[in-house]
């Protein structure tokens, strides 16, 4: 029995010791990543996701909200072994994962892998960088919807794309992530941001900002992140997608088209359940005054006999589908909630023919998505 006993501690030692030899493996472990059609290539550090590797080294894989929960970074895995850490169902289905797809943003190698991604981008990426930031001025917008204008230090340039969004660092490790609302030239003359934040009920960030935050407080964030910009080396006549404040990054693209003389044909549909949720009327009339070759179609879903509604109704991507036959030649930007982001690719793709590296996204995903 004794001997049985010390046979089965030995075996037991043995298998602690070739789990630490692994575990050890895998802290030291580097593996290639190679993106097709491109040809880019990286490597991996330990046990750091794909996603980590590629934002580290600089090369420009689709991503949103970094966590498993959005599934903007979900590409097709040609080869090589990896395995997920925990993530959203939705943003990766079990039929996926048993069909090649890996989510990169948690998916860590054990082998060199070989992934397909059409939407890589050669575009420089710029760095990631820590500051403090100062509240410079809160205005609500509506009645759960505050911009938040934020000073940046001025010893240093923060360089980001429109579209783009930042982290907020709190005091207990966790993070929220807000897109910028602003172009990244004004940067030139008056560096800050712009976000638009909207209050969720009980949300530990959310409720600070319409509640106790003041201006000139000092908060802590992360960025620039994400690979919802503008593709400039193309043509394509543009439809902007937006779903309530996934209109904050959408102005900054749109902002930016402007400033760098970018005269393609755009149209934003901006989707809201009632007219107040368009919070941001003045501007629109401006920018559709400055830019003949922007058109604006606010579309509403809600809405009572009170607002005397007499636009559009329904939902934001449907207005898409019935004003276009085909999408073969465009490119379209969705922003914000996650099902809408979700119901235009499929059905943009599968029945307008848009080719599915010309639509870009960005999920806005809470903590109820994850």
């Amino acid at each position: 029995m004794r001997q049985l006993l010390q046979r089965g501690q030995k075996a037991a030692g043995y298998a602690f010791k070739d789990n630490q030899n692994v575990m050890t493996e895998i802290a030291h472990a580097s593996f290639e990543i190679t993106v097709q059609p491109s040809g880019r290539a990286f490597a991996t550090q330990g046990a750091e996701t794909i996603l980590a590797a590629a934002i580290r080294t600089g090369v420009g894989l689709p991503y949103g909200c970094k966590d498993g929960a959005c599934g903007s970074c979900k590409c097709k895995k040609l080869s090589g072994e990896v395995s997920h850490g925990t993530h959203s169902d939705k943003a990766l289905t079990a039929e996926e994962e048993a069909g090649g797809y890996v989510l990169t943003c948690c998916a860590t190698p054990h082998s060199d892998v070989v992934l397909e991604s059409r939407q890589v981008t050669d575009a420089s990426s710029f760095p990631i960088k820590k500051m403090p930031v100062r509240v410079a001025a809160l205005e609500k917008k509506s009645h759960d919807v505050m911009q938040v204008r934020l000073q940046l230090p001025a010893s240093e340039k923060f360089r980001y794309h429109a579209g783009q969004y930042v982290e907020f660092i709190l005091r207990d490790g966790a993070r929220r992530a807000y897109s910028m609302a602003t172009a990244p030239h004004v940067q030139e003359t008056a560096p800050g941001i712009e976000l638009h934040i909207r209050h969720m009920e009980g949300g530990k960030f959310t409720d600070h900002v319409f509640g106790g935050m003041k201006e000139k407080e000092i908060l802590r964030v992360e960025g620039p992140f994400g690979s919802f910009f503008l593709r400039e080396d193309s043509d394509k006549p543009i439809i902007l997608l937006a779903s309530g404040t996934g209109f904050a990054p959408i102005k900054a693209l749109i902002e930016h088209m402007r400033h760098k003389g970018i005269n393609r044909p755009v149209t934003l549909y901006w989707g809201g359940r009632r007219p107040t949720d368009l919070y941001d009327a003045s501007w629109i009339a401006e920018h559709t005054a400055a830019m003949p070759q922007f058109r604006y179609v606010p579309v509403i879903s809600d809405a009572l006999a009170e607002d005397a509604w007499t636009g559009r109704t329904g939902f934001v991507h449907q207005a898409v589908l019935d004003d276009f036959a085909d999408l073969s030649g465009y490119q379209v930007y969705a922003c914000g909630a996650p099902i809408v982001v979700d119901s235009a690719r499929t059905a943009y793709t599968s029945e307008r023919a848009l080719p599915a590296e010309e639509f870009y996204a960005d999920a806005f995903t809470s903590e109820a998505d994850k």
